[in-house]
């Protein structure tokens, strides 16, 4: 199979895992990150029609995303609101704010014709962004002092705030960055890798992203390796219905969805998860 193929199955997983990674170290979780995808997919399909430039509507499907972030990060770490409740709230913000613009502008069926990223060689900018991340983000939290602090607030916030540290202002901006890759994931799945856009197409992608952070323990490299997996059976489920497989089609696109299913059965939540994550911050 195809290396370049898995790399494109796999780049909106692993991009949106990779952000989700600096979030969780920091102690927050974000449910959210489905929404924040499918913001990033339809505004840069959206601007980039509008514009005639791909860049443009990159750099909108990208901001889009941090503009739910922020919203998000409100009610999750500046008035200390459960976190899964208001990452549901994001999503559905999120499925309800894209399906209307999209209904009111657009065909029914898809919003396509629009200007795509150039590649590079046989790979797009995203992709090599997606693998130069993977040592940068593990650079980022094991070997700088802003790193220390984040995992810290993830572990113990009360040793953070003993430390001359914020923890709201490091969990600002853990999520910051998360919100910026999971606008450039969402975009890529437009101006990467399908060309259109239609509803709700991240598909449950941003809980796979989620649950690969889980499988590859809160490592960087390991969470990537695990969106490569899932890019493996992405790309499997084509080759298998392209050769006329004798098996129902429904099961070949659950493929991804079962082994993330799977991690979390066998996985779990176990070592290597934040002690302090998903906790709200209240300053005593």
């Amino acid at each position: 199979m195809d290396l370049f193929l898995i790399l494109r199955y796999c780049a909106p997983v692993g991009l949106a895992a990779l952000g989700e990674v600096i979030h969780e170290k920091a102690g927050s979780i974000n449910i959210g990150l489905e929404g924040m995808m499918l913001s990033g997919a339809f505004f840069a399909a959206w601007v980039s029609l509008a514009t005639g430039n791909p860049w443009w509507g990159l750099a909108a499907g990208t901001l889009s995303a941090l503009a739910l972030m922020v919203l998000q990060c409100f009610f999750t770490i500046r008035l200390a609101i459960d976190q899964v409740v208001v990452g549901t709230a994001t999503n559905l913000l999120a499925l309800g704010l894209t399906g209307t613009l999209f209904r009111a502008n657009f065909s029914k069926t898809a919003l396509s014709n629009y200007p795509t990223l150039p590649k590079i060689g046989p790979l797009d900018p995203l992709l090599i962004v997606a693998i130069v991340l993977v040592p940068v983000v593990w650079w980022l939290l094991q070997r700088t002092k802003w790193g220390l602090a984040a995992r810290a607030t993830g572990e113990y916030p009360e040793a953070v705030v003993a430390a001359g540290f914020g923890v709201r202002k490091i969990r600002w901006q853990a999520a910051g960055l998360a919100g910026l890759l999971a606008g450039l994931a969402g975009s890529y799945l437009t101006l990467g890798f399908s060309g259109s856009f239609t509803e709700n197409m991240t598909a449950g992608r941003g809980f796979v992203a989620i649950a690969m952070v889980t499988f590859g323990r809160w490592k960087p490299q390991w969470v990537f390796a695990g969106a490569l997996l899932v890019g493996w059976l992405e790309a499997l489920q084509f080759t298998l219905q392209s050769r006329s497989v004798q098996l129902p089609y429904q099961l070949m696109n659950a493929l991804p969805y079962l082994a993330a299913l799977a991690v979390l059965v066998i996985v779990g939540r176990g070592r290597g998860a934040p002690a302090a994550l998903g906790i709200p911050w209240r300053r005593p």
